[in-house]
């Protein structure tokens, strides 16, 4: 990539326009920065995002706030046991044309907008949960053997609830490497609460105002992929993900004995796209291993499996891949 004057000016576009929606967000959320950057990261990135909390730490709020201050079509649903895949998808109906006679003709649901909300997507039958998968994937869904394309950008973040899981069913792996990365929203400091009751419990009332629409949200994206990687900082990022898999050479001992499965290769490309973006917020032409490190646990942590040692010992994910992050040298795989 070669740094002229309009690649600087771009660039610059690229942090203020991404600035511009962060500002305009946090007018609604208080605190959450590194949630709300990564879930802004994703978006750019053409990935999904699945923010983990307990009730009222503002999940909800987050993504119909983003939804506010993009010029981009929204809807949300509430997943239930009793959700049907017709409901997100939408059915053909018999409808009568203008000759008369009764034909079908496909009415659109839900899952056709821009932003998606998949609220507590684990209470949902797995039959459901599936029919999100060629949408997140594929950008399309199929109905009767016919395909119907999504418009662009396509967005969903999916919350879970970690707590109440009595009568939930847990994502299944092939849709949890699905999202480009998983966010645990933690609870606000005092001073956080203090504010939000100010927002919350006062005669104003904040809200978004869109600042930018899906072509410029798109345009970043192509901005962001021509950023240049060297092969030494890549093959550190492909060796994080090998060090996941516990057969490995360059696996760690935590890894050893607490995965069952590691990361597959969706996981570097998550690893890769985000340091990526990284690089640019951080004013710099180029990916570093810092960028890949920063980026290993939003982007790993949902696509390790525990084994059974793993769960019982109450050992995290995040646990594994701090490790690891101390375990893999540099220059692996430099000699590949």
């Amino acid at each position: 990539m070669t740094v002229t004057d309009e690649t600087k000016q771009n660039l610059e576009q690229f942090r203020n326009d991404f600035d511009l929606l962060r500002g305009e967000i946090a007018k609604v959320i208080v605190g959450q920065r590194e949630i709300l950057d990564d879930t802004l990261l994703a978006l750019i990135a053409g990935g999904h995002v699945l923010l983990e909390g307990v009730p009222g730490l503002g999940k909800t709020l987050l993504v119909r706030t983003l939804a506010d201050a993009l010029h981009l079509a929204f809807q949300r649903i509430q997943f239930t046991p009793d959700l049907m895949p017709a409901d997100l998808i939408g059915t053909n109906m018999v409808v009568e044309g203008q000759d008369g006679r009764h034909i079908f003709e496909f009415q659109k649901g839900p899952l056709f907008a821009n932003v998606l909300l998949a609220d507590e997507i684990n209470r949902a039958t797995p039959k459901t949960q599936s029919a999100l998968l060629e949408a997140m994937q594929e950008h399309s869904v199929t109905v009767a053997g016919t395909t119907h394309i999504l418009d662009e950008p396509f967005f969903v973040l999916a919350t879970q609830n970690p707590l109440e899981m009595e009568g939930t069913y847990p994502l299944p792996e092939a849709q949890l490497d699905r999202f480009f990365c998983k966010l645990l929203v933690k609870y606000p400091e005092s001073t956080e609460i203090e504010t939000i009751l100010d927002r919350t419990t006062e005669s104003e009332n904040p809200k978004a105002t869109p600042v930018l629409n899906g072509e410029r949200i798109l345009d970043m994206s192509r901005l962001a992929r021509t950023i240049p990687i060297s092969d030494e900082v890549r093959r550190y990022g492909i060796a994080l993900v090998l060090a996941t898999h516990p057969e490995h050479e360059l696996v760690s001992e935590p890894t050893k004995k607490y995965v069952r499965y590691g990361a597959s290769p969706r996981g570097v490309q998550a690893l890769i796209l985000g340091a990526k973006i990284k690089a640019i917020l951080d004013s710099r032409y180029h990916v570093a291993r810092e960028d890949l490190r920063t980026m290993a646990l939003p982007v790993l942590r949902h696509r390790l499996i525990l084994n059974f040692e793993g769960q019982a010992e109450g050992i995290s994910t995040d646990d594994v891949i701090a490790q690891i992050l101390k375990h893999v040298p540099e220059d692996a795989l430099a000699a590949a």
